[in-house]
């Protein structure tokens, strides 16, 4: 099986749409990144999907996988083992990040082969990515490589097809940038560790690369990429073009959803930053009953801006 190159977040139903209709239209393979936030056994902010809802949905037409599957990493502080049980029987891969939960690397480790020993059982088709990015915990490729030599001695190992590399990596949602300082003999070093043991490598937090940081990316021999706050401001930034006097409304709700407060300094004020509070957290709101009152009329329009970002994706490769 082709496995995709690019991951993209489904910070929307017309970014869902877009994906699925490109994929068929090109011939290109799209992977969905579905967090707990997002999509949840329960129901999620992108379009109130629960995880057999959101399944159904897609239909198989692309590979979905569960973004930073596991404890506090979704809207309560919980273990996660309902989460995974339902990711194991409606998704493809399940990404296995105990990291923010459990820092440490032994009991990370440990965290992780549990689940994952866990959901093998419930489906032994299913599918891993393991590790964690840099927001939530810095590797070393020492540690990455400890991880996948204890995995390695059960009988789930075959199935772990990503494991997560870092190279140096940030966002900052408000100026739309990619920060951090890229490193490419790190990169290096943590793909060497992935091909030692047969699995794939995967980067998070691929937003805002310019077309010479993902062909510098692939080229050192980088498996997948995922991105995903770009897709949502792309859809938000739309909206404000066409808002007009609704913009105080769209303000009003991303504010009251406190979504933005995560991404923003303690001296942010945001009565004087308006419009960047709203393309820090204008996704979050899509599915909000008060946003859909003010909603534009324009998903042609969206969906096209999408599917020629994703064009201009799969063009770098």
């Amino acid at each position: 099986m082709k496995y995709p190159k690019f991951y993209i977040g489904p910070m929307s139903k017309n970014v869902v749409d877009s994906i699925i209709e490109f994929t068929e239209e090109t011939g290109n393979e799209i992977g969905l990144i579905p967090s707990r936030r997002q999509v949840e056994y329960n129901g999620g902010y992108v379009n109130n999907w629960t995880t057999k809802e959101f399944s159904k949905y897609v239909d198989g037409k692309v590979l979905i996988e569960r973004d930073h599957g596991g404890p506090g990493q979704g809207y309560v502080d919980d273990d996660g083992v309902v989460s995974f049980y339902n990711d194991s029987q409606y998704l493809n891969i399940v990404h296995i990040d105990p990291w923010k939960a459990y820092p440490n690397l032994n009991e990370g480790i440990d965290s992780t082969l549990y689940h994952m020993n866990r959901i093998y059982d419930m489906n032994p088709d299913v599918l891993f990515e393991v590790g964690t990015e840099e927001a939530i915990r810095k590797f070393t490729p020492d540690e990455l490589n400890i991880l996948l030599r204890s995995a390695s001695e059960y009988d789930f190992f075959d199935n772990i097809k990503y494991a997560v590399v870092q190279s140096g990596v940030g966002l900052d949602l408000g100026k739309r940038v990619n920060t951090g300082n890229f490193d490419l003999d790190r990169l290096k070093d943590f793909i060497r560790v992935c091909k030692y043991w047969s699995v794939l490598s995967k980067e998070h937090n691929g937003d805002y690369l310019t077309n010479d940081d993902i062909k510098v990316r692939f080229d050192a021999g980088l498996d997948a990429l995922n991105i995903a706050p770009e897709f949502g401001q792309l859809e938000t930034l739309c909206y404000l073009d066409e808002m007009g006097d609704d913009i105080e409304d769209y303000y009003k709700i991303c504010y009251d959803s406190k979504r933005w407060e995560k991404w923003v300094d303690d001296d942010f004020v945001p009565e004087d930053n308006k419009e960047e509070l709203i393309k820090i957290c204008g996704h979050y709101v899509l599915s909000d009953k008060k946003f859909l009152s003010i909603k534009p009329d324009i998903d042609g329009e969206i969906k096209t801006r999408i599917k020629n970002k994703l064009r201009e994706l799969c063009q770098k490769i």
